[in-house]
């Protein structure tokens, strides 16, 4: 199923279809550069966006710009070092080190779907 034609896959909460696990971007980047990982969605109001790097979360948009939660479980691995864009969601990561490596997972939900989005990033050495 696809939402508006942009050609995002809808899952339930029972699982994602495997042609959405498949859809992982994946990113490289030397290390001390920025990198931004960018859903391509445009965030509606009531939508929840959380933000996971290796199954930890560290941002979650909630409703206002002002409610946006950063580096809320991750040890200060991204201390200051994260940017949000609240609109689309999405996420850069400023001055990367090789620790930054990983997936990166968004879940976009609403009242009526949810969306993932998943990116692998590696860092290499400069």
């Amino acid at each position: 199923m696809f939402l508006f034609g942009l050609g995002f896959s809808v899952y339930s909460s029972s699982g994602v279809p495997a042609s959405e696990r498949d859809e992982m971007k994946r990113k490289s980047v030397k290390e001390g550069e920025s990198v931004t990982l960018d859903p391509g969605v445009i965030k509606n109001p009531n939508d929840v966006m959380t933000w996971h790097f290796n199954d930890t979360r560290i941002v979650e948009i909630t409703g206002e710009p002002r409610k946006i939660c950063t580096d809320v479980h991750s040890d200060g691995r991204f201390r200051d070092r994260l940017k949000l864009d609240h609109q689309t969601g999405s996420l850069t990561i400023t001055n990367t080190r090789a620790t930054d490596s990983g997936v990166y997972e968004l879940d976009i939900s609403s009242s009526s779907f949810n969306v993932k989005r998943s990116f692998s990033v590696s860092v290499t050495g400069e």
